[in-house]
Parts: structure tokens; C-alpha cells; sequence
């Protein structure tokens, strides 16, 4: 089964850019960590799951023995290049075609047309809603034409999918209403007269403005992602679960809404995906994040929701490693849970075969109209 899960070539259907430049130990370990900073003195993040999962694949791909020791990968990392290291670990992860999320950049990274280059992979584009609504508040738009600028420039990207990031910032109890053009021009107003005040970026948090912004994608047919539990430190995990936006999810039917990573609310996540027609899932960046027990996260998402219905995603951002820690953590978790099946006769090699396809590829490409 493993064999035969290597042999298919995946849909990351929700990834983000990498740095094209060398990194010190301090800025490498930053990147293996949801925290604003790698940890107190005395506290490695090689000594974690993704930092122990990292020390056992990725050093044979760099021409390193597994196992090798932070000191030794990061001086190999640095011999051969950025770019070099790039190009290895985005060819490795063995990928058909990627949605890149564009939405966050705090430094430049590569974008998807060069991520797909390195990959040899279709690329694409998810647009993330909060990102065009505040680029629309720093231009000065006047809040009566905030939501017409908005639709307008949302529906000049060229993109497959959307995504929202209301669980940073209000959490995910959204309303399953539309909102009013009036509730939509006072939102706005409150938006850039909050920014005018504490003299920074307007940044949207508000709720109403979050569910405008689905509507927008949704009127536009396109599916919408949800960031779901685990992520930084900005994120209220509290306010992070799935179950909340039921809803908006009933609302939406039938535009695919895309739950992503999950954890630890996966088990949910799942069963919204079994009583929902439009809903799907993945468990992406906690199945790197996990590493050694990603096989545990995989197998309790499976148990509720429909094969049809889950997608691949690695989530990988700042280190192409994760793109390659991704795609072989999740292709050994599948691989095992559906041999697993097949030994118990729960299924047979051919079912088992033809849901890794559906798993892999086949049910992002169908989602998100990619045939």
C-alpha cells in the first residue's frame, strides 16, 4: 500500500510560499514552531515531534545520513544553497498541483508560479478574503463603496479557491445570515476609523465583515477555506472549533467549504463532513507538527468522515522540508490505515487502492474544478 501511495503524485490543496534565502539556527527552528519565537534557552525545537520527523527524512535528501544532527543538516542546508534545497525537498514531496494561500507575507517568498516550477506542478491560487478587504481599507475607499470595491477586486484574481481567517479574529461562531449592504457600509466605517485611530493597518476583525467576505466567495461559487484549531499563538483555540460554524456551513450548501488542519478538533471536523453535503476536510499542519504520531491524527479523521471528502494539504510555510515532511507523513498514515483495513478485511487491496486516489488527488481536483 505504501508502494503504491508513493507512486501517486498529490494535491496540496492548501499550502503558502518559502523563503528563497539561507537561514541561521535560531530563524530554522522559528519556522518548526507555531510560537513567535523557538523557546526559552535550553529548549530546541529538534527536540519535538516535526523537529525528531525532520532529523529522521529529511537529511537523505539533502545527501545526509537519517539521523544527522542539527549542527551537521544546517551546515549541509547552508553548503548547498536556498535554492538548491528548494528545488530537492519541493521535487520530493512528489506533487501534481498546489493552492498557495498568498494572503500572508511577512518577508518575500517564492510565489506560486516558482513553487510550482521547483515542484514540476500545476499552481494556483487561494485568495485570502481578509487580505483584499484590507487592502481596500488602506486605499481609502469610502465605506458606502467598500463592499462593490471588495467584490471587484475578488473577482479579478485569478484564483481557484478562497480563504478565511475569521478564527484569528473573531472566532468561528459565524452567523449563517448574509449581512445587509447597510450592516456591511457600518462595519467598514468602524474598520478604517478604528485604523485612523491607532494609526496602523486596518485589520478586520470584526464578525459581520468575516461573513460579508464568505458571501462574497460564495456568490462567486468558489470554495471557501476555513483556518479550523490548531495555528499561532494569535489564534483562540477556545473559539477554534468546527461545531461553531454549523450555521454558516448549512447557509453556504451547496459551495464546498473546506475545513483545514483541524486538530484538535478533527473527530468534529469529521462528523460535520459526514452530515453536511458541502463540507470536506483535511488535517493539514498538524500532520507534520505530530510527526511521529501523525498515523493516530489520520486514522481518528477517517473514522467519521466520507473518503470522498477528505483532501491532502501540508500547509507548509517558510521551509520547503515541510512541504516533503507533509506528503510522507500523510502518504505512511493513509498508506497504513487503509492496509490496516485490508488485513482486517474490512475492505479489499482494489477499495483500498482507489480511495488512496480519491484521497491523494482525485477529490480536490473535483472540488476545486481542477480536471
Amino acid at each position: 500500500m505504501l508502494e503504491y501511495l508513493e507512486s501517486l503524485r498529490l494535491v496540496d490543496h492548501h499550502c503558502h510560499g518559502v523563503l528563497d534565502r539561507d537561514l541561521g539556527r535560531t530563524a530554522f527552528e522559528e519556522m518548526l514552531t507555531e510560537a513567535e519565537t523557538a523557546g526559552p534557552p535550553g529548549v530546541s525545537m529538534f527536540d519535538t515531534q516535526v523537529g525528531f520527523a525532520l532529523r529522521r527524512w529529511c537529511p537523505p535528501v539533502l545527501g545526509l545520513d537519517a539521523h544527522a544532527g542539527p549542527d551537521e543538516y544546517l551546515s549541509r542546508r547552508d553548503e548547498l544553497g536556498a535554492a538548491e534545497v528548494n528545488r530537492r525537498f519541493l521535487d520530493a514531496a512528489g506533487l501534481d498541483a498546489l493552492c498557495v494561500d498568498t494572503g500572508y507575507l511577512p518577508e518575500a517568498m517564492l510565489d506560486p508560479p516558482a513553487l510550482g516550477c521547483l515542484a514540476g506542478a500545476e499552481a494556483h491560487e487561494i485568495v485570502r478574503l481578509e487580505s483584499v478587504a484590507e487592502q481596500v481599507a488602506a486605499d481609502g475607499v469610502e465605506a458606502a463603496r467598500f463592499a462593490d470595491e471588495v467584490r471587484s477586486r475578488f473577482h479579478a484574481r485569478d484564483a481557484v479557491g478562497a480563504k478565511s481567517i475569521a478564527a484569528y479574529r473573531a472566532g468561528l461562531e459565524l452567523s449563517g445570515e448574509r449581512p445587509s449592504e447597510a450592516e456591511v457600509v457600518f462595519a467598514a466605517d468602524r474598520l478604517m476609523l478604528a485604523a485612523e485611530r491607532a494609526g496602523t493597518p486596518p485589520r478586520v476583525c470584526d464578525e459581520v465583515l468575516h461573513r460579508f467576505l464568505v458571501w462574497c466567495a460564495v456568490d462567486a461559487g468558489l470554495p471557501v477555506q476555513f483556518h479550523v484549531g490548531y495555528g499561532d499563538a494569535d489564534a483562540d483555540l477556545r473559539r477554534g472549533d468546527p461545531l461553531l460554524l454549523i450555521e454558516l456551513l448549512r447557509a453556504m450548501d451547496p459551495v464546498p467549504a473546506m475545513l483545514l488542519h483541524n486538530y484538535p478538533f478533527h473527530r468534529n471536523a469529521g462528523y460535520l463532513a459526514q452530515v453536511l453535503p458541502n463540507v470536506y476536510v483535511d488535517a493539514g499542519l498538524a500532520t507534520h507538527n505530530l510527526g511521529h504520531r501523525s498515523p493516530a491524527l489520520i486514522a481518528e479523521l477517517l473514522e467519521l468522515a466520507p473518503f470522498g471528502k477528505v483532501l491532502y494539504s501540508s500547509d507548509a510555510f517558510g521551509l520547503a522540508e515541510l512541504y516533503h515532511l507533509g506528503a510522507l507523513l500523510f502518504r505512511r498514515a493513509l498508506a497504513g490505515f487503509l492496509a490496516g483495513g485490508v488485513d482486517d478485511g474490512a475492505w479489499t487491496p482494489g477499495d483500498a487502492e482507489r480511495v488512496a486516489g480519491l484521497v491523494a488527488s482525485g477529490n480536490a481536483r473535483r472540488v476545486y474544478g481542477l480536471e
